[in-house]
């Protein structure tokens, strides 16, 4: 009897499961269907509080905009920002020249000139700061709508009720921007990079 029951268990956990995929997946199909033509959303994946969308779309690579250096970004951006220029390593052996931008409030961006594209290139930072807003006006602060509409054009509201966590991962997988929420606000943005190369 307890072989039965325990198997019994079991199957009804295994179709749970599968049931809770089957209906993330339908989720982040429908959602698919709403997304901006500009971003160019090619796939989304739901899992439990996490949405994860992947783009072709340049935004995501830059998203603060295309500068030619970090002086042009510092005196068009209009905010008080502190530099700290330090050295990090790339394949073990190269040393690059990377500036880290500090706003008071512990927000930062690590950029750097790249030599091949000739364009400033983020490698991470931690935006909590409500003044810095990435250039599709995403800033901390805004109303989850709000930062879903950006990228949606229409939705279920209940479709992004229990996400937490918003990816928005470029095609390759080498950019990706992490909106976190906190109730119905976002709380702060982390951009994180794979870059390997000067």
């Amino acid at each position: 009897m307890k072989k039965i029951l325990t198997l019994a268990a079991l199957v009804l956990c295994t179709s749970m499961a599968f049931s809770q995929q089957v209906a993330s997946r339908a989720k982040a199909l429908r959602m698919l269907a709403f997304s901006r033509p500009e971003y160019q959303i090619k796939d989304i994946k739901v899992y439990t509080d996490t949405m994860t969308v992947y783009t072709l779309s340049p935004f995501v690579i830059y998203p603060l905009g295309v500068w030619t250096s970090v002086e042009q970004y510092i005196t068009d951006n209009k905010l008080k920002w502190y530099r700290e220029t330090g050295y990090q390593r790339y394949y073990d052996s190269m040393m690059v020249s990377v500036n880290r931008m500090r706003r008071y409030d512990d927000s930062y961006v690590d950029m750097y000139y790249s030599i091949w594209t000739k364009k400033v290139e983020l490698l991470g930072g931690y935006i909590a700061d409500r003044e810095v807003a990435l250039d599709n006006g995403v800033h901390v602060g805004m109303a989850k709508d709000s930062v879903f509409s950006v990228f949606f054009k229409k939705y279920p509201k209940s479709y992004t009720a229990d996400v937490a966590v918003l990816k928005v991962v470029s095609g390759a997988g080498e950019v990706a921007e992490i909106y976190t929420f906190k109730g119905t606000r976002l709380r702060h943005i982390k951009i994180e990079t794979s870059y390997k190369y000067y």
